[in-house]
């Protein structure tokens, strides 16, 4: 961390913000959002929306980060492009939370989870609400630092949020493996008898998973080093450990529009209300996975 003796002026950049970079990284998460947008219209499957949000997040943060480069003294973009990179990432796990509990559902499989199928998008989704609120606070306190003091403060609740947000993360993650063992144990119960192909959904979860808890790692080290460390002071390590992977999340994303989940209002309630359809009566599913016609 920063020393804290002293009150010297905080420095926004360490270097000078690369344009080019930073349009690149804006017009790859400008195809893809509108990918995703384009397909959760087509679908709507409305878990998605986190991704697209995140997306938005993602093109404004490098867009500023782009306008920086001509207003390098000026906190707002430096502001802007800080907090909506660090949270974005916070979005699409939203996302991943809510798409096990779909594959869950889909593949009749709610009797091998762990946590209820009731209770699992919503205990992972409130971790992540919870994650999204302390980083956001630690930015705003990053962003208008006066004094060494002030940085230390603000990096220390953000590398807080980012632990909460790793834990949580590795939670999820052996909470869909334990499924997906026990899943896979009970072939005569799999997606599979009804032409889904669960585990494909499953692995590309655990992709995208592992490519936001890479990040955030990464991000760890970053913020436990200080804004003079040496992962914060240089550029490459925003576009190859941030932009990179959350590229491959987006991308990895819209496949999951490919069959069609229905995610309609009826099933939203059922969902709520803690009632198991898939086993109480076989045909009616109300989010599941079918072959579109495209």
């Amino acid at each position: 961390m920063s020393d804290t003796k002293g009150a010297p002026k905080f420095v926004l950049w360490h270097y000078s913000p690369s344009v080019i970079a930073a349009a690149i990284a804006a017009a790859l998460f400008g195809i893809l959002t509108i990918a995703n947008l384009v397909r959760l219209l087509q679908k709507k499957t409305w878990f998605c929306l986190p991704l697209v949000i995140g997306g938005l997040f993602e093109i404004i943060g490098f867009s500023a980060r782009a306008w920086a480069h001509y207003n390098q003294e000026k906190t707002m973009p430096y502001a802007i492009q800080s907090v909506l990179i660090l949270l974005a990432p916070i979005l699409f796990a939203a996302s991943v939370y809510m798409f096990l509990g779909r594959i869950i559902r889909a593949a009749r499989g709610e009797q091998y989870s762990i946590i209820p199928l009731k209770w699992l998008t919503k205990v992972f989704v409130i971790g992540d609400v919870l994650c999204f609120c302390v980083q956001g606070g630690g930015g705003g306190i990053l962003t208008k630092a006066k004094s060494a003091s002030d940085v230390n403060t603000g990096e220390n609740v953000i590398l807080g949020g980012l632990v909460l947000q790793n834990l949580t993360f590795f939670i999820f993650i052996v909470t869909a493996a334990i499924w997906h063992k026990r899943m896979a144990s009970y072939t005569s119960m799999s997606g599979s008898l009804m032409g889904l192909d669960w585990p494909k959904y499953l692995y590309s979860l655990y992709a995208v998973s592992c490519l936001i808890l890479i990040r955030n790692i990464v991000r760890c080290a970053e913020y436990g080093g200080g804004s003079d460390g040496y992962l914060l002071s240089h550029e490459w390590t925003v576009y190859v450990f941030d932009a990179l992977l959350m590229v491959f999340v987006l991308a990895i994303s819209v496949m999951w529009y490919g069959d069609g989940i229905i995610d309609d209002l009826t099933a939203s309630h059922d969902e709520e209300s803690g009632v198991d359809l898939s086993r109480n009566d076989p045909s009616r599913i109300d989010l599941t996975f079918k072959n579109s016609r495209t």
